[in-house]
């Protein structure tokens, strides 16, 4: 069976954990955001893979959800003690090894795709990490700028809204920057249509899955296969899973409601993106063109994410 997921961060990375415990002979590829990768300190920083492939390969820190387990920081100790800017952005040392390399290749020359196959060479995730697509996208927050005028707005860099201001600076829209000019990776564009199922995972649907959809091919592929889509809610209870995807989609202007993210996705009947949406156990949503399911949404374990992989794939009927 091949089982295309789109992801993005923390918790798609671990939605990808129980997809690989659930069918573990299946051909697996992760088709990945690119919208958080940004430039700091002359190193390409691409967390959303990076995420995906030290959670898959067990490097990952399993408090924080990102960077490596054991990680030192030397380096951004040395970055702070020169003043060098950016400051609220920590480089772990190890961490710090992958964007060298990475870096390295991207200025040789090697498009994004095959920097990640390199650099999952090491870490042997077990799934078939691709970016969506290997132009620059990055994805840019709207926010006022009272330094130049009681009505003005700049754009800033999703990562310094998310991780300087901590998503406290109201956003009044995202803008993917680069995605009028990219395509997607046609790789990317194959494991869609070629797949048997397209599991949506639980991710933020504003800055991970939203801008993926923004990659111009992407809604196209979606559109086009014969595959069933099945997307998993990231909203329970009112409240994201983890993160700040409530903030996102307020600055949107959608609830923070599994059936208002459903509704936001769409039906693929309709020009959306969507045939199956799974909701929590006790939850329910109404999704026009949309088969919704509740069941358990927590991913407490492996195996409860599995079962949850699982529960996506009955429903789109592979």
């Amino acid at each position: 069976m091949k089982v295309t997921v789109l992801v993005g961060g923390v918790g798609g990375a671990r939605f990808l954990v129980g997809v690989r415990a659930a069918y573990p002979e299946a051909e697996i590829t992760a088709v990945v955001n690119v919208g958080d990768d940004i430039w700091l300190h002359g190193l390409r920083i691409c967390p959303d893979l990076d995420t995906c492939m030290y959670t898959l390969g067990g490097g990952i820190d399993p408090e924080r959800g990102w960077g490596h387990a054991g990680e030192t920081w030397s380096v951004r100790d040395e970055l702070a003690a020169y003043g060098a800017d950016p400051d609220w952005f920590g480089l772990g040392d190890k961490d710090t090894a992958t964007h060298l390399v990475r870096s390295r290749m991207l200025r040789a020359g090697y498009p994004l795709s095959d920097v990640t196959a390199a650099l999952c060479h090491r870490w042997q995730p077990g799934v078939t990490l691709l970016p969506v697509t290997d132009d620059r996208v990055e994805t840019h927050v709207v926010v006022d700028d009272p330094a130049t005028g009681p009505k003005a707005q700049k754009a800033i860099h999703f990562q310094e809204w998310w991780i300087r201001h901590k998503g406290e600076l109201p956003a009044h829209r995202f803008a993917s920057i680069g995605a009028d000019e990219a395509t997607i990776l046609p790789a990317a564009r194959d494991a869609i249509t070629g797949a048997d199922v397209v599991l949506m995972a639980p991710s933020n649907p504003v800055v991970s899955i939203g801008t993926l959809l923004e990659v111009p091919g992407a809604r196209v592929a979606l559109a086009a296969t014969p595959a069933k889509v099945v997307g998993v809610s990231p909203i329970i209870g009112g409240r994201p899973l983890r993160g700040m995807a409530d903030r996102c989609l307020t600055a949107i202007g959608v609830d923070t409601t599994a059936e208002a993210v459903g509704r936001h996705y769409g039906a693929r009947t309709t020009g959306g993106v969507l045939d199956g949406w799974l909701v929590h156990s006790g939850e329910t949503a109404d999704v026009p063109g949309v088969a919704v399911r509740s069941v358990p949404l927590l991913m407490s374990s492996t195996e409860a994410t599995a079962q949850m992989a699982r529960d996506a794939v009955e429903l789109a009927g592979a």
